[in-house]
């Protein structure tokens, strides 16, 4: 029996189409975390760490202080 996939990878992946989609274009600010923890009915750090995976891999750009936003071009291709 496969095993279900984690609630972070769930929400990244919900981004991801939400970006391609031009909900969040490119340059666009993202709700705050705690929005979107109650948006997808989860824990702020559930959210954050979708967050975190996506401004590693260059998708997002995370500004201390001022909030997180999508990256003018996706450095994975995506």
């Amino acid at each position: 029996m496969p095993y279900a996939q984690p609630l972070w990878r769930s929400i990244r992946d919900d981004l991801r189409g939400k970006i391609r989609a031009g909900v969040h274009p490119p340059g666009s600010k993202l709700p705050a975390v705690r929005l979107l923890a109650e948006q997808y009915d989860t824990s702020h750090v559930t959210v954050r760490r979708a967050l975190d995976t996506m401004i590693e891999s260059g998708e997002l750009i995370g500004r201390q202080g001022v909030g997180i936003f999508v990256a003018e071009q996706s450095t994975d291709g995506r």
